[in-house]
């Protein structure tokens, strides 16, 4: 997951990815938007962002649903 401290939709989606990794066993990392300029010209205006396997899965809100689906497939 890709994010920054202090942003609500983070907050949102950082738990809605903690708990389908932990429910399908997936790892994963999250990764501060303003620590990395190449994330930030990628992503600033799509924060959260949330990558499976290196690809954009989702932004702005994230559906656990979807998530878990593509972290059993």
């Amino acid at each position: 997951m890709i994010g920054k401290p202090g942003c609500h939709l983070c907050d949102v989606a950082r738990d809605v990815v903690a708990r389908v990794c932990e429910e399908t066993g997936a790892a994963w990392e999250e990764k501060d938007i303003n620590q990395d300029p190449e994330l930030y010209r990628l992503y600033w205006e799509q924060i959260p962002v949330v990558l499976v396997d290196g690809r954009q899965h989702d932004f702005w809100r994230v559906d656990p649903q979807r998530l878990r689906s593509a972290l059993t497939a």
